[in-house]
């Protein structure tokens, strides 16, 4: 019995003295917490351009938000003047008129314009033909920076992974050479593969939501040019405001 209630103590003692140790190693444990900057720093290489290519989106979304508003496209305004110029056949009023406002809008039409005669009767063919030339040059003009933020989106995924590669290669040569002796090294190589990965996602992600945005936005603002010139157009040729534009007139 004496010899039992000694092992007794001695398990009870060791469980007091194991439990004690453990308190003490998780009060020893601090927990480190990871800066933005040093996250930066981790990524390596590969965050040069990722940092220019987040900059260059920032850009083009600001620069979009701004240019590819319809009331600054279309210049719903002015349509009521245009209308009234083009029942009177005031052709040359209407050139003067878009060139004092240049958008959109008033380019192509002006370019219409160009093509019309006040000595004798206007050949509406050659009228439509000069509107589609205009509209196709500004609309690849006003495209341009929209495309832009689809290769920044189909861009900085493939360079997040090329430096998840570089990061993962760096990772085992460190195994090769060193071994897993020195574990913080290796955790450095991998945290370098994994920050640059989610940052070109962190990127990638939002590009091509305002990409595609800007572009579903924008088309329909060429349709409704269209649809203003043509008008404007039925006006000029037969002198009568069309059915559809009757809200507009003055």
């Amino acid at each position: 019995m004496k010899n039992r209630k000694k092992q007794m103590g001695l398990i009870l003692l060791m469980l007091v003295v194991t439990t004690s140790a453990f308190a003490q190693a998780e009060g020893g444990i601090t927990e480190e917490k990871t800066t933005l900057w040093q996250m930066i720093l981790q990524g390596g290489w590969a965050m040069i351009p990722l940092g220019l290519m987040s900059t260059a989106m920032v850009y083009f979304i600001v620069q979009n938000a701004l240019a590819l508003r319809e009331k600054v496209l279309l210049r719903p305004d002015l349509l009521p003047e245009f209308i009234a110029l083009m029942k009177n056949k005031k052709i040359i009023e209407a050139h003067s008129k878009c060139k004092e406002n240049e958008t959109l809008f008033t380019y192509v039409f002006q370019a219409g314009l160009e093509r019309c005669s006040t000595t004798r009767e206007i050949n509406f063919g050659k009228v439509k033909e000069a509107i589609d030339e205009a509209s196709t040059e500004e609309i690849t003009s006003y495209m341009k920076p929209i495309d832009y933020l689809s290769i920044i989106g189909a861009t900085a995924p493939m360079l997040g992974l090329l430096g998840t590669v570089s990061g993962m290669i760096k990772a085992f040569q460190t195994i090769g050479s060193q071994g897993m002796g020195k574990p913080e090294v290796l955790a450095g190589n991998i945290g370098e593969a994994l920050v640059t990965t989610a940052t070109g996602l962190i990127i990638a992600i939002p590009a091509m939501l305002f990409y595609y945005y800007f572009r579903n936005s924008f088309i329909k603002t060429t349709a409704s040019l269209g649809r203003n010139i043509g008008g404007l157009l039925d006006t000029l040729e037969t002198g009568e405001l069309p059915l559809g534009f009757a809200e507009h007139s003055e």
